[in-house]
This record gives structure tokens, sequence and C-alpha cells, in this order.
């Protein structure tokens, strides 16, 4: 481990230097492939010459290439056999994405990733005792391919579980077999059956379905705190959803001030960062040798047919910026359709601030995940709420009307005033956000919030009606469009 952190000081030190070393390495490995043969990479690319040759590719756009993967066909977009695809379907989206998981990807990338993320744990905290029990995971599932048996499909965690090493496997709890079963709440119950008994010293896991598990562990132990259950718990490494809105959750349910969160940038096209200094909540230090080469799109250019993208040492701070990235599992130039934000240049530390689909901007005021969640984790703490998920979308102009934002929230604990909730999430939205506060400056095109609060279960009701219930699966926290809303608003109703 402490082997490791000197590598990863080589990147902070020289992280130009780096990329460019593992571009020239991705150009060179994947020459005599389909895809490279096209794009000339045999003629020792330049970063200029790769902008201006390969295009900027949508999933959509590079599926041709991933079916065929699919039922086969190999040394199309990577040189080695691709057997393994994670399925992301982290939205409600009916079409789920198939993306690729070469061996070198899992190996070098999201192995790498877990391995990284204890070391710089064990770096920051060195009289840690979290090898002295067991890591909970909460992953998805998997099965062969429908369109061919011989690959196989599934969350990236499951994924990652099945091909584990049998020594990180003996760390772990539950078993495989009940880690991977693909009947959520099933899984759920021998989860809880089989867990309460170990030692379990961290969790890993989103959120959302992390607490899910803790309180129904509480429940059938008639435990009152998770510490209860285990004591000696002190770690839990979170993703895909902002961490903010659940703080409070997770400090009620395991109140100790030396339980410990990290937060990891881990996607199904990659591992992409790792928190790695304390109390820095959801700021990660961009990992650069993990075989991904990194380009950002301008959020100004991301509607632009061939916009131009920036490589690593032409970013600036506090900017957002789509990603785009190559990696060695043979996506190239691929828009992953998140956006971050760098916090820190030296070393570059990154904030994920939202989807490149999903934000509010009806009227130009251009509200983003991030803007929304730090508004609603602040109306929280001003109203002693909790959160447990929720989603908005516009208001349209209708004759003689202004527009707005209207909000479905489900809370755990409902703010003690609901008006005030509104009040500070209007507030914290206009100090955030300058679009948004011109917008609504003397309510000129929009006025207060709606804010409508839904009874406990039913984003998890949607979303189990919906066959999406577990995994990465999750509702986006803000649409452009009313669809979510209004079907969420029609669900209720039916409900009632």
């Amino acid at each position: 481990m402490k082997k490791r952190i000197h590598d990863i000081d080589l990147f902070r030190k020289y992280p130009h230097e780096v990329q460019q070393e593992l571009f020239q390495n991705l150009i060179n490995t994947a020459k005599g492939t389909e895809w490279g043969k096209k794009y000339g990479y045999a003629d020792n690319l330049s970063v200029r010459e790769f902008q201006e040759r390969v295009p900027i590719s949508s999933y959509e756009e590079m599926y041709p290439y991933i079916e065929r993967v699919m039922k086969g066909e190999q040394n199309l977009i990577w040189p080695s056999k691709i057997e393994w695809f994670a399925k992301s379907s982290g939205t409600t989206n009916a079409r789920s994405k198939f993306i690729p998981v070469s061996p070198e990807s899992l190996e070098d990338c999201h192995y790498k990733g877990g391995k990284d993320m204890l070391s710089i744990y064990v770096n920051l905290y060195p009289d840690t005792k979290l090898f002295t029990g067991k890591g909970l995971s909460i992953g998805g599932s998997h099965r062969p391919s429908e369109i061919n048996a011989k690959v196989n499909c599934g969350d990236v965690s499951a994924v990652i579980m099945q091909n584990l090493p049998i020594w990180a496997e003996a760390m772990r709890t539950p078993p495989l077999k009940v880690a991977l079963m693909d009947k959520w709440e099933e899984k759920i119950e021998k989860m809880v059956e089989l867990t309460v008994k170990e030692n379990v010293t961290s969790l890993s896991g989103v959120p959302t379905w992390t607490y899910v598990l803790l309180k129904r562990i509480l429940e059938v132990t008639g435990k009152s705190n998770m510490l209860e259950v285990w004591p000696n718990l002190e770690l839990f490494t979170h993703g895909a959803v902002a961490f903010g809105p659940y703080r409070q959750l997770f400090r009620d349910i395991i109140p100790s001030d030396k339980m410990n969160y990290l937060e990891v940038y881990n996607a199904s096209e990659g591992f992409f960062g790792i928190q790695d200094q304390a109390g820095t909540e959801d700021e990660m230090l961009l990992m650069l040798d993990y075989g991904v080469y990194y380009e950002f799109i301008p959020m100004d250019q991301v509607e632009e047919e061939n916009p131009k993208t920036l490589t690593l040492d032409q970013v600036e701070l506090g900017k957002n910026y789509a990603l785009v990235i190559s990696t060695n599992a043979g996506l190239w130039r691929y828009k992953i359709g998140d956006t971050i934000r760098f916090t820190n240049l030296s070393p570059y530390r990154i904030k994920i601030s939202g989807r490149t689909k999903h934000f509010i901007n009806a009227f130009g005021e251009e509200v983003i995940v991030e803007n929304a969640e730090t508004a609603i984790t602040k109306a929280c703490q001003a109203t002693d709420a909790v959160i447990s998920n929720f989603t908005a979308a516009p208001v349209y102009m209708e004759s003689g009307k202004r527009g707005g934002h209207e909000w479905l929230i489900e809370f755990e604990k409902e703010p003690n005033n609901l008006q005030q909730f509104t009040q500070v999430l209007d507030e914290t939205l206009r100090e955030v956000n300058s679009d948004y506060d011109a917008k609504r400056q003397n309510d000129i095109a929009l006025q207060e919030p709606m804010v409508h609060i839904a009874p406990q279960g039913t984003f998890m009701s949607w979303l189990r009606d919906k066959g999406k219930l577990g995994g990465q699966n999750k509702i986006p926290r803000l649409s452009n469009t009313r669809e979510y809303l209004e079907e969420m608003m029609q669900y209720l109703e039916v409900r009632s």
C-alpha cells in the first residue's frame, strides 16, 4: 500500500506526462483493431491528430461496434477478448447500456481503484482496524446476454464481484451467491440474516440502497443503531449519487465520531476518482493512471455537433465540463453523460456536478444537480428534516402565469416547517446560481418553487413497479421535461 501511495504521488506531481504516456499506450495497443485501422492509429497519432480524426461518440453511435462484440466478434474496438459487459441503467430510462469490460479495464481500472481506495484510506487513518473484520458490499446481479449466452452482462458491481480473486472474496460479506441475487427484496432479507453474524468493519455501495439494508437490519434485530450490531464499523465508501442529502441519515443510524466516509467515482465505464483528503466530503482526486485518457467539453459547447474538447492542462477551476473518455476497454472519445467541476489543479481534484441530460433550463436558469443537492441539504439543516429521495421539473409558463420549479420530495423525517424549507431551498438556489437568481428577481420569470411531500416508500415502490429496484438504478434528480414528475404524481394518485 505504501508503494502504491508513491505511484499516486507520481501522477499528482506529473499529471500531464502520465496522461500523455497513457494516451500513446492506448493508441499503440489498439492500432490493429478495426477501429484503430479506420482512424489510422498506426500513424503514431498526436493528441491533436486524434481529436481531428476520431469523432466524439455517444453510446448510440458506438453501439453498432458494441453489439458486434456482444455477438462474439473480437478485435473491433480493443484487441483483448471481451466477455463481460457492465449494464448501465443508472436512471429509469427503459433502454439499458452495455459497456464493454476488458481484462485490462477490470484489472488496471476497476480493481486498481478498489485497491487504491484502501491504500488511500490506510494512509489517511494509519491506526485503522479495517482489516480485522469484513467489508459488506451491496452489488447488483448479472446473467448471460440475450444476444450471446457466452458473454455476461450485469451491474458493474456484480461484474467486479464475480471476478474477484479468492483472497479478496474472503474479506467480504455476504457470500457471492447472495450478493449476486437478482430479486432485490429477497436479497435484502438474506443479507440481513447472514451479515448480522459477521464482524463488519466497512460498507460500500449506493447510499440509497445501503440505507435500506441498514434500516431493515435494525428492524429485524430490534437494535437502536448500527453500532449495536457492528461495534467495529468504521468506514462507508459510497458513490453513484451525491452523499450530502444522505449524510444526516447515516449519522443518525451510525452515531459515532469515529465513523469515516469516503467518496468514490466508480461508473460502469471506469473508476475515475477517490476522495484523498479527510473531511473534504465530495471532492475527489482524479485518478490518472487507470487506462483512461480524459478530455473535457465546456458546458457552453455540449450541444454543438463537433464541440472542441480540452485536455487536462487546459481546464480551469470552477467551470463545469462534460467528461469525455478513451479507455482500455475500447471506448473512444466517449461522452459518458457526467459533468464535473475542478476544485483544484495541483493535484487535479474534481466534484461531480451532474449529468449532461439532468438539469432544469426551461427559462435560462441552468440549474444543475449540484445546485439542487446543495440547496436541499441546507433546507434540511434549517428545518431539522432528513431527506430520502427527490425529483424536480419545470412548471411551464401559461397564459398570464409565470413559470417555476416543482419538487416531489420523500423525507425520512419531514421538515418542521414546510414553508421555511421551501424558502431556504429557494434562497440557496439563488445564492449558488446567478442565472436562477436573475430569473427570480421580482418573480419576473420564475415564481417560488412548489414542494410536494411524497409518502415514505414512494420512490422505491415506483422503481419496484417498473422492475428497476436495486442495483445502481435511480430516479433523475432533475429533468428539463415533466415526464418523470408527472408520471410519479399520477402514480401517487393511483396509490391513494
